[in-house]
This record gives structure tokens, C-alpha cells and sequence, in this order.
């Protein structure tokens, strides 16, 4: 499917509508909650906009997965999790339009009440909100769910966990949170932790049980699995939650499986055997040139392009600034220049992709590179002033190359920037004043194939200046254990951000995980103007402010020179069965969580 004509339009219209919307008065119960203005959908709502109510029930989808996993509780930071199992088969008491920036919906809540402060939140279980099992969603599970989940959980949940004063049951169904930090957020980012089963865990310890399936009340069961191979998961046909205007033309396949395989290149062979029904496709240029077999050619398989206008996040190349070697912003410019990027994506993109330009580009929360900081922006750096990279309030835009293959003006630049820095080459090596050589490696995962091309043209770049980068690749339970470890000098980073970032910014980029094992902060960022600006976001009061606040952040974060950042695609590229459907009404977000295999369907 294509494009559809309004979609721009619909983009335009939304930003006006959060932009004009007016913060709700006295507190009272409510069917939903945004993070600015008031829900775009009414109390009596029907069904997601995005959603098609009238979707068939049944059928199945498989899914490929390049790797293995370990652990069937994705809910620890021990092991890898199997794909799928949070998503499809535990519940959270809100849930999100993905046709709206940040908005969410009853789900296991009824009800939803915060003050114009946002300073506590109090949700009401639905009455009827019931476990896999059939025993009932209680304010006792929601209560343990959240302790639990912020103490001994995955480190991801301990920083809105860490904002909680209180947690108590207010009545039978009624449970309230109080905070003791100023962070409008925190009501949704609650709203959308995930209740487990507190009974499930009597005698047992959450953190060390990566082989238990948690009890929860999604629509799905783990019917089968075999660790490191494939899982399969089952509709329950005694969902409680079936009938929901919020879950109408969602969850609509009877049989869901993720089947597992050595890397992304077997994963594309298995879809083309058809033993897989869909495929997302990354790379532009196969996607003009590898889709030539027998089942395209039939109709038997499809190519779908899904637009969306979500920011571009980060892709790249991390640096660990944690090592000494990266420490030095210069550094870290010198090899950015360096980094050949329209030769890069002609070689391996035919040139189709644009370049990440900053981490909310392509949306409204993006900072204009190149020019100064100004207004709200401005305002809001101007006490780090004296410790920002230069760029980041003058203005900043990645280094571009010369436009031929040798990029001879960018290694220049490297050069001098790595000499001012003090690195100089002596004997065909680049050495510091101590002799040691410039030399680090590049640690990525087995079956990255693009990654690994981009590395390899960027390593023979840096050959020419004297510097030695390695090329290590591992499997994805090694990746796990050295990312989490911290142990590598670059890595590969996919940070995909939405048009409502919030308290995950924390965990990407807050100086307080930056020694945290396991945290998502694998640049090792330690920027107090960072932790400043996404202060000020969870803080704001208006759109306008929250705006300022992310465009701030985007500066500090990309004049950090924290990564060598590749590029991004405006449209998702999905190959399937023909019998596999969506929606023609598609949301603002997009190809993105909460679209397939929520909304899609099995059709003869």
C-alpha cells in the first residue's frame, strides 16, 4: 500500500490540536490521559482510529528472529528474552493511540484521575479484569507488580520507580501513587508499566527466574517454545479483554510464532522458502533488487511501504567515552569527519537514505543544525555554557564529506583535529605523545551485514590516518553480555525515539546509568546539561516549553559527538503473505509498536 494522500495533512492537523490544547482543571476520574490538552478520543469512543473493528478473527503469522534467547521473563536483566512475550501476553492498566503523540487509554484501568500538577495518580481496576488463569487483576498484583518491577526488575523500571513517595490501595479497585519529584510524565509512564501475577511468585526469586513465564492478562499464552529456537503463542480464547472499545480490531490472529535463526541473511532465505509470512526490510537498495523471486512475481507475497512521522532517532556508531581514547570531543569529531557518508549510502543504499542529521530529526522536537540556539532554547543552556562542546549553542551539523570516494578535505580536517588533540603519525602509525598506537575495536553482531559493510569502508578510511579499527563480530548472547558489561570501545546503537520522549531519555543518555551495568546508556554520557534538559521536559507545563526543552537536548546530545550517526527511512518496508492485511487508515507513528501484528489480520 501506498501513501496515503492526507497523511501530511492529518500530521499538520495533529500538531495543531497538541499544540492547542488546554491543560485539564480539577482533577477528576477520566477515561484517558495526554501528556499535554486532553485526549483526542471521546469517553464512548468505538475502536482505535487505526484499528479496523470489523478485522477477521484467525489465522496465524511467523515471524523470524536472526540470534537465540535465553529467558522467557523479559521483565529482569537477566538473559535475553524471547520476542514477544511482554507485549502479547502481559498487560499494563493504560494503553497508548498510536495515532496520537502521547496519549493513553483504559485498559486494566477504568479510570484514570491526576491533579493539574500531576503531582499523584490514582487508577481504578475495571471489575472484570482477569489473569490468563481466571483469577482477578487485584490492587494487591498492581501494587506488587510496581515494587517488584522498581526494585529488582530490569534497571529500566528503578529510575520512575526511584520518583514514587507512596503507593497505596485507596479502595478495593482504587490504587494511588504520590511523587516526590516534579515530572508531569510520570502519571503515563506508570499508566504503562506492565501487571504481573503476585501469587505466581510466592517462594520464588523474580530476579533470577529467566525460566519462568510470568501469568499475565494479554491476549496471548505461551502455547510452545523451545529456548534458542522458536516460541509460539496462542489467543486465549477467554481474553477478559476481547470486548473493549480499545482492543476492537486488535489481536486478531489466532496463532502468533517467532521462529529463531542464525542471522538476518538465513532469516531472508527462510522468508523466500515461505517457512516466515513477513519480513521488514531495511536496506532500500535490496529492497529495489532482491524481491525478484517466484512468490513476488506470483502475488503470493507483497511489498508494503508504511510512511511515518515519527523523529529519525539514532543509528550509528557508538563511542564508549568511558575509554580515555574517546574522551576528548575532538577525538570523536575527527573520526566523525572522517566517516564517508554519501559514499557509504551510494555503496550500500544507492544513495536512497538520508542521514541522521540529530537524534529528533525529522520531527518538530528537532534541532535546526547549523544555527544558534535561540529563545526558550537558548535560555534553557545558558547556565552550561562553559562546558558544552562547541556548537552546541553557536550551532552544530555534522561534518560532510567532499563527495568522492577518497574524501580527501574530511581526513584533512581529522588530521588536524586529531593533532590538535595531540595525536600525530609516526612511521605510518597514529601515536600520541606517550608512543601508544590509536587503535580500538568495533564490536558488532553476527548477521549485521549493512553495519558491518559501513565499518569496513570506514575502517579503511581511518587506515589513511594512521589509526588501526578492528572488526570483531559476536553472537547475540555475547553482544548482551559485552554491552551490558560495557565491554567494547564502539558498538553499533539503534535508539528509535517517538514524538513524546520522556523518562527513557534518562536511561539513554542520564549520567546516573552511565556506570550502571546494563543500563541503555552505552556512550557512557555524564552531561549535567543533559540531565538538565530532560529535567526541564519532564517539568513542562505547555507543548511550547516541552519543544525547547527536546530541541535543547538534541543539541547537547548531538554536539556531544557521542556517535557517528548513519541514516533513516521515512517509510517502513514490509514484505508478506498476501493472505497477512492492515489497515488503509494508518497512524501517525506508523510502522512502529502497537501496529503488527496488533492491527493486522489473516484474510483468504
Amino acid at each position: 500500500m501506498t501513501r496515503p494522500v492526507f497523511f501530511l495533512q492529518r500530521l499538520a492537523l495533529a500538531a495543531v490540536l497538541a499544540l492547542a490544547g488546554a491543560m485539564p482543571g480539577a482533577a477528576q476520574p477520566q477515561h484517558g490521559l495526554a501528556m499535554y490538552g486532553e485526549p483526542a478520543l471521546p469517553p464512548d469512543f468505538a475502536h482505535l482510529p487505526h484499528a479496523n473493528p470489523d478485522a477477521p478473527k484467525g489465522g496465524r503469522i511467523i515471524f523470524g528472529e536472526s540470534g537465540g534467547f535465553d529467558s522467557l521473563n523479559p521483565f529482569i536483566l537477566k538473559g535475553r528474552p524471547a520476542a514477544g512475550l511482554s507485549a502479547l501476553t502481559v498487560e499494563t492498566l493504560m494503553g497508548r493511540s498510536y495515532d496520537e503523540p502521547f496519549t493513553l487509554y483504559g485498559l486494566l484501568a477504568e479510570t484514570v484521575e491526576t491533579d493539574a500538577d500531576r503531582s499523584w495518580v490514582e487508577f481504578t481496576l475495571r471489575e472484570g479484569a482477569r489473569f490468563s488463569d481466571g483469577s482477578p487483576v487485584t490492587v494487591d498484583d498492581v501494587l506488587w507488580s510496581f515494587r517488584t518491577l522498581g526494585t529488582v526488575g530490569h534497571p529500566r523500571y528503578l529510575t520512575a520507580w526511584k520518583k514514587v513517595a507512596s503507593a497505596e490501595a485507596t479502595g478495593p479497585r482504587t490504587v494511588r501513587f504520590t511523587f516526590n519529584t516534579v515530572d508531569r510524565e510520570l502519571p503515563l509512564i506508570l499508566g504503562l508499566r506492565p501487571i504481573l501475577q503476585r501469587a505466581q511468585w510466592e517462594g520464588r526469586d523474580f530476579a533470577e527466574s529467566p525460566d519462568v513465564v510470568p501469568v499475565g492478562s494479554g491476549p496471548y499464552v505461551v502455547a510452545a517454545h523451545e529456548p534458542g529456537r522458536y516460541i509460539t503463542y496462542r489467543r486465549n480464547p477467554d481474553w477478559w479483554g476481547a470486548d473493549l472499545p480499545f482492543n476492537r480490531g486488535q489481536h486478531n490472529f489466532d496463532e502468533i510464532r517467532y521462529d529463531y535463526f542464525g542471522d538476518a541473511g538465513v532469516v531472508f532465505e527462510a522468508f523466500k522458502a515461505g517457512e516466515i509470512t513477513s519480513w521488514r526490510e531495511t536496506n532500500p537498495a535490496k529492497w529495489a533488487t532482491n524481491y525478484d523471486f517466484p512468490a513476488v512475481r506470483s502475488g503470493a507475497v507483497v511489498k508494503s511501504e508504511i510512511p511515518h512521522g515519527r523523529p529519525s532517532g539514532i543509528l550509528g556508531f557508538a563511542f564508549n567515552t568511558r575509554k580515555p581514547l574517546f574522551a576528548d570531543w575532538r577525538v570523536r569529531e575527527a573520526l566523525i569527519t572522517a566517516f564517508n557518508f554519501d559514499f557509504v549510502n551510494q555503496t550500500l543504499n544507492d544513495g536512497a537514505l538520508r542521514r541522521i542529521e540529530s537524534y529528533f530529526s525529522n520531527s518538530v522536537l528537532g534541532m535546526q543544525p547549523g544555527t544558534p540556539a535561540t529563545g526558550r532554547e537558548a535560555e534553557l543552556l545558558a547556565p552550561f555554557a562553559a562546558d558544552l562542546p562547541p556548537g552546541t549553542i553557536e550551532g552544530y551539523a555534522l561534518p560532510a564529506s567532499d563527495g568522492t570516494a577518497a574524501n580527501r578535505a574530511g581526513l584533512r580536517r581529522a588530521t588536524d583535529l586529531l593533532a590538535e588533540a595531540g595525536w600525530t603519525v609516526q612511521d605510518g602509525t597514529l601515536k600520541n605523545a606517550a608512543g601508544e598506537a590509536f587503535a580500538f575495536e568495533m564490536l558488532l553482531q553476527n548477521g549485521q551485514d549493512d553495519m558491518i559493510a559501513a565499518a569496513t569502508i570506514w575502517a579503511e578510511a581511518l587506515q589513511r590516518l594512521g589509526i588501526a579499527m578492528r572488526i570483531t563480530t559476536v553472537d547475540s548472547a555475547q553482544m548482551t553480555e559485552r554491552t551490558n558489561a560495557y565491554d567494547f570501545d564502539m558498538t553499533y546503537i539503534w535508539r528509535s525515539l517517538s514524538l513524546s520522549p520522556g523518562n527513557e531519555q534518562t536511561l539513554y543518555w542520564g549520567s546516573a546509568g552511565a556506570d550502571t551495568p546494563g543500563s541503555r546508556n552505552l556512550m557512557g554520557i555524564k552531561s549535567p546539561a543533559a540531565d538538565a534538559m530532560v529535567a526541564a521536559m519532564l517539568a513542562s507545563a505547555t507543548h511550547e516549553d516541552f519543544v525547547a526543552a527536546t530541541r535543547a537536548l538534541d543539541r547537547v546530545l548531538t554536539a556531544g559527538r557521542y556517535v557517528v550517526p548513519l541514516w533513516y527511512s521515512d517509510i517502513s518496508r514490509l514484505a508478506h503473505v498476501q493472505q497477512l492485511r492492515y489497515p488503509s487508515r494508518l497512524p501517525i507513528y506508523g510502522d512502529w509498536l502497537g501496529f503488527q501484528p496488533d492491527v493486522w489480520w489473516h484474510e483468504d
